[in-house]
């Protein structure tokens, strides 16, 4: 088989502790950026960018961000929505109220002011836990809704609640095309995943982990609670606050606070469960999941030529997607990075797989 690391020594700390230490991770790898920043921008149409690849990847990144908080740490949040609609209308604002604010300045910032919001409802994590803390982070979900609803300022004075960009650019670079857009976002993506890689392979990881497997034994060696767990609420609302300026700046252009409704909350919690709890590879995963399989469910009457309204098949979309999750979580917990993982390793140790 060529997915073997026969004769690959590591020679060094450097080495061994490499991101993708076996070879052919790194060709698969470069193999797979090749195609996402050069293949597709060729061979992709507009609907391939518009419908699924950019809210694909923005998606992607929002349950990134989650899965630190939950999967790394531990902390069960159902607000996610609601410091994605802090990151777009902190983005917005700084975009039209500041003159030559630059774009990728004003997403960034959008990330800090939800870096804010998050640590403060994030605070009573240091006391609560499990479903308690997943009511206590309900409430910003319902707390932003209202607010963005019914405080004008945020909305620039706009009756209808309703807000919108236009003219993006970067470094005098007009950003309007699809697959413009779709490159501006897969650089986004790209970074933000690197970054998050090498963050929760530190120390800083390692105690968010410790956290999260036994807080009271972390405490006790030395680990300080108020530290890892706020900063495990900061640097996700960071990353989900970010995704959610590039959702309405990118994907929707024009927006309304129903766009992170509690609806997108739990779509980004199904993400990184079944994608997989502490895994980078699981938020891509849930993400392509939820992305694509409503999209495969809706086309297959049509390939058997089966007959059928519209409404039943949104019903029965319903129905098969819900059944897929619950068949999931009953047989593989670990989500569908677990399974990647495991072929893997039966192809490593190939022919006597365990």
């Amino acid at each position: 088989m060529i997915y073997r690391e026969n004769g690959q020594f590591k020679t060094s700390y450097r080495a061994d502790s490499a991101i993708l230490a076996i070879r052919q991770d790194r060709w698969a790898m470069a193999a797979l950026l090749a195609l996402a920043f050069v293949g597709l921008p060729l061979l992709g149409n507009e609907y391939l960018f518009r419908a699924i690849l950019i809210p694909f990847l923005i998606l992607s990144l929002a349950a990134l961000g989650l899965n630190v908080l939950v999967g790394y740490c531990g902390q069960i949040s159902l607000g996610t929505g609601a410091f994605m609609a802090v990151g777009a209308y902190a983005a917005y604002n700084f975009q039209v109220r500041i003159e030559g604010m630059p774009l990728i300045l004003s997403l960034l910032l959008g990330g800090v002011c939800s870096t804010v919001v998050g640590v403060l409802f994030g605070i009573p994590s240091l006391r609560i836990k499990g479903l308690y803390l997943a009511v206590a982070t309900l409430a910003a979900q319902f707390f932003c809704d209202w607010a963005f609803l019914r405080i004008k300022w945020f909305t620039n004075n706009s009756s209808s609640g309703n807000v919108s960009v236009s003219d993006l650019s970067v470094f005098g670079l007009a950003i309007e095309s699809p697959v413009q857009k779709y490159l501006f976002c897969l650089s986004f993506v790209c970074v933000f995943a690197l970054l998050t890689k090498n963050l929760v392979r530190g120390a800083v990881g390692r105690e968010w982990m410790a956290m999260r497997d036994m807080d009271v034994a972390a405490a006790v060696i030395g680990i300080r609670p108020v530290y890892a767990k706020l900063s495990a609420f900061a640097v996700s609302s960071f990353i989900v606050g970010v995704a959610g300026a590039l959702w309405g700046f990118v994907h929707l252009g024009s927006w309304e606070p129903a766009a992170f409704s509690i609806d997108r909350s739990f779509q980004l919690l199904f993400m990184v469960i079944l994608g997989g709890l502490g895994s980078i590879m699981g938020s891509f995963f849930g993400a392509a999941f939820i992305i694509f399989l409503p999209l495969l469910l809706n086309q297959i009457p049509h390939w058997l030529g089966l007959p059928m309204s519209t409404e039943t098949a949104s019903h029965l979309e319903l129905m098969v997607f819900g059944a897929l999750i619950v068949f999931f979580l009953i047989k593989e917990p670990h989500g569908l990075a677990r399974l990647w993982s495991t072929a893997k390793e039966k192809l490593r140790l190939w022919p006597f797989p365990h």
